[in-house]
């Protein structure tokens, strides 16, 4: 186990994870400390997490879960106000349509997605990840392609 392989893998794959997080649906605020901290755990476990199939998918995974595990602390506490979104800290578009869109999709297809293209796994990879056959991985993904060129096309074409 080197520090340098880690700094590599963590300089090399930051963003994409941080994007990848919140394209599932983890307020960008939060995302950037799940992810954070999820690295963190990377780090203490390098040894077998640079072993999985995606290093990366591991990484967003663990801020998912950190996400909920803050979801579940805090699901008993009143807000009697929405809370003002807090600039963003990081240089990333995390706000951009494409984003959004993908934000709107059932759960599935959104991680089917994030893995696809924000993670950038092959197939097999992506349904290991997700514990479906890669056939279903390919269904979702197609629905969800279509879902997002009907909604792009729609929001970036109104006629």
């Amino acid at each position: 186990m080197t520090r340098d392989e880690f700094t590599k893998f963590y300089a090399g794959n930051k963003d994409r994870c941080l994007r990848a997080a919140i394209a599932y649906g983890i307020a960008p605020d939060r995302a950037e400390e799940a992810v954070a901290e999820a690295f963190a755990r990377a780090w203490s476990r390098w040894p077998s997490v640079r072993s999985a199939d995606s290093p990366r998918a591991w990484v967003v995974r663990t801020a998912i879960n950190a996400d909920i595990s803050w979801w579940r602390r805090r699901r008993r506490e009143v807000v009697t106000e929405p809370p003002e979104r807090p600039a963003a800290t990081h240089d990333l578009d995390t706000s951009s349509v494409l984003i959004e869109a993908v934000r709107r999709l059932p759960p599935r297809q959104r991680e089917v997605v994030v893995h696809r293209y924000l993670l950038d796994l092959d197939t097999a990879t992506t349904a290991r990840a997700l514990g479906i056959a890669p056939g279903t991985a390919k269904a979702l993904l197609h629905h969800a392609l279509a879902t997002l060129r009907a909604e792009l096309t729609f929001e970036g074409n109104p006629s």
